[in-house]
C-alpha cells in the first residue's frame, strides 16, 4: 500500500520553522554541554553528519582522543548489526564503560544509531546502555526514544507508523518492504508500538508506549515534554518525525526534559544526533574539499568500489554505474569463499586481478548478487561473516599492492569492515555527505590508508543513478 504524503499529513499541523542555531542557542542557555557518544551498528550513521570524529576502536584511550577534539559527539564504529545477540551485548557494555571511564566528570549521554528500516539489535542495545549506565553510575534511564525517521532518504514516521519511500513515488508502510524481510532482523509491524511489543515480544506491550504525535511536537512544545517527563523506568517512547524542523523541536523538548532531570536512551535514525547538537545540514562535500582531506602518499590511478549489499536498489545502482563508467568487476563468489579447499586461491586471485587492474581505472569488487542465506538467522550471520572476511582480505591485499585513489564500499557491514579491519582506520574524521544528507566522507587519521577518501554509502539509500554519481565526483577529486 502506498500513500501520498498529503494523505498522511491531512490532519497534522504545518511544519514549524526552527533552525540548527535555534537549537545550539537553546543548549547554550541551559547550559547542556552533553557529549553524546554514538554506538554505531554500521559507519553507515555518518552521512547526516559533518566534523565529527569517529573511532572503530574503544579503548579509554581512543575516547580521549576524540573528546579532547572538542566536539559535541563521537561516533564508535561498533558493527554489531553483523555479531550475533551475545556479543553485540558485549561490544555495547565495553564502550559504554570505557566511554564513562574516559569523560571522568564530563556529561556525556548514548546514542544506539540502528537502521532508519527497524533492522538491528532491539530491544537489546539500548537496554544494555541503560543497564551499563545505572552500573557505572547507580541512576537508571527513564526513557529510550525510538526514532528511526531518516527524511533525506525517505524514512518517515506518521501517526506513530514509520513508512519507507519518497515524496514523489509516495511512501509505504515499512512492514511491507523488502526490509521487513531481512533473513535476520525480519518484522512484520510497521505501527511502531506494535513493533516494541513485537521484538519484545510482549514484553511490553503496545498501549504502554508513549507516543508523541507529530500535530503535538508542532504546536505544543510544553505537552511534549511533559510526555518525555512522565516516562521512568526505561519506557519506550516513539515520535512522529516527517521534516528535519520535526527533529530540531523535538531536541529543544529534550533539552527541556532534560534540563528537569529525565534521562534517556536514544535509538535513532542517522539524522537524530544532528538534530540534537545543533549542527546545521551540511552541503554536499566539493571536489577542492576531497582533494584538501587526502594524504600525499603514491595512490593508483583508479579507485576501488567495493559492493556487499544484496538490496535490490544496491543493485540497481550498481547497473547504472556499470552503464554509465563500464569500471573492471571482480566477483567474490560465496560458493566459494564458504568452501575451505578453494577459499584462499579464490580471494588471492581477485586481490591480484584487482591491485593490477587500478592502474587502468576503476575497479568493482562485488560479493555475489544472489544472496546466500543460512536455515536460520544465525546461520545467515555466519555466512554473512565469512563473505565479509573475504572482502576485508581482498582490500588488505590490494592495497598493500597497490592503494587506489579512493574506496567506496556500498552496504553497512561491509562498509564497517572494510574500515576497520581491510584499511586499518582507528581514528577518523566525518568530512561530510558525497549527497544531499546521504553517503559520508571519511578520511581516515591514522593506519595504511591514512588520507585515502572513504566513501561509507549505505545499501538501501539513494536513487539507481546514486553510486555512478558519487564515483564521477571522486574520478575529478
Amino acid at each position: 500500500m502506498t500513500v501520498e504524503l498529503s494523505d498522511l499529513l491531512s490532519n497534522h499541523a504545518a511544519a514549524v520553522p526552527v533552525s540548527a542555531d535555534d537549537v545550539a542557542t537553546a543548549r547554550r542557555d541551559a547550559g547542556d554541554h552533553t557529549i553524546y557518544v554514538v554506538l554505531d551498528d554500521d559507519p553507515t550513521g555518518t552521512q547526516s553528519v559533518a566534523d565529527l570524529p569517529v573511532l572503530t576502536a574503544w579503548e579509554a584511550d581512543d575516547f580521549r582522543w576524540a573528546f579532547a577534539t572538542g566536539k559535541p559527539a563521537i561516533y564508535v564504529m561498533t558493527n554489531s548489526r553483523s555479531l550475533a545477540p551475545a556479543d553485540a551485548e558485549r561490544v555495547n557494555r565495553e564502550v559504554v564503560a570505557a566511554a564513562l571511564e574516559a569523560a571522568g566528570d564530563s556529561p556525556v549521554a548514548f546514542v544506539s544509531r540502528s537502521d532508519s528500516t527497524l533492522r538491528g539489535h532491539f530491544p537489546l542495545e539500548p537496554r544494555t546502555i541503560a543497564e551499563e549506565i545505572r552500573a557505572a553510575t547507580g541512576h537508571g534511564v527513564d526513557g529510550i526514544v525510538v526514532v528511526p525517521a531518516f527524511g533525506d532518504a525517505g524514512r518517515i514516521t506518521v501517526d506513530g507508523v514509520h513508512y519507507a519511500g519518497s515524496r514523489d513515488a509516495g511512501f509505504t508502510p515499512v512492514g511491507e518492504t523488502e526490509f521487513a524481510r531481512d533473513a535476520t532482523f525480519g518484522y512484520r509491524s510497521s505501527r511502531l508500538a506494535d513493533w516494541v511489543e513485537e521484538k519484545t515480544q510482549g514484553e511490553i506491550l503496545a498501549d504502554d508506549v508513549i507516543l508523541i504525535d507529530l500535530t503535538t511536537l508542532r504546536t505544543d512544545r510544553a505537552h511534549t515534554v511533559a510526555l518525555l517527563r512522565s516516562a521512568s523506568d526505561a519506557r519506550v517512547i516513539v515520535v512522529d518525525i516527517v521534516e528535519e524542523e520535526d527533529l530540531r523541536l523535538l531536541a529543544l523538548a529534550l533539552i527541556d526534559a532534560e534540563a528537569a532531570g529525565s534521562r534517556f536512551v536514544y535509538r535513532v535514525g542517522p539524522p537524530f544526533c544532528r538534530a540534537r547538537i545543533g549542527q546545521a545540514v551540511r552541503t554536499p562535500v566539493t571536489v577542492d574539499e576531497i582533494r584538501s582531506s587526502r594524504g600525499d602518499h603514491a595512490v593508483a590511478t583508479g579507485g576501488l568500489i567495493v559492493v556487499g549489499s544484496h538490496v535490490d536498489l544496491t543493485t540497481r545502482q550498481l547497473t547504472h554505474l556499470r552503464e554509465q563508467q563500464n569500471p573492471l568487476e571482480l566477483e567474490i563468489e560465496v560458493a566459494q569463499v564458504t568452501d575451505p579447499a578453494v577459499r584462499d586461491t579464490h580471494v588471492q586471485d581477485v586481490a591480484t586481478r584487482a591491485a593490477a587492474a587500478l592502474n587502468d581505472g576503476n575497479v568493482v569488487v562485488r560479493t555475489s548478487r544472489t544472496l546466500v542465506t543460512g536455515a536460520d538467522g544465525h546461520e545467515s550471520l555466519h555466512i554473512s561473516r565469512q563473505v565479509s572476511a573475504a572482502v576485508v582480505e581482498v582490500v588488505q591485499r590490494v592495497l598493500a599492492a597497490n592503494p587506489p585513489r579512493f574506496v567506496v564500499a556500498k552496504g553497512g557491514i561491509t562498509s564497517s569492515d572494510v574500515a576497520t579491519k581491510g584499511l586499518g582506520f582507528r581514528h577518523a574524521t566525518v568530512i561530510g555527505p558525497m549527497l544531499p544528507g546521504i553517503v559520508s566522507l571519511w578520511s581516515g587519521q591514522d593506519g595504511p590508508a591514512a588520507g585515502i577518501p572513504y566513501v561509507v554509502f549505505a545499501g538501501n539509500v539513494g536513487a539507481a543513478d546514486s553510486l555512478a554519481a558519487v564515483v564521477d565526483t571522486l574520478n575529478h577529486a
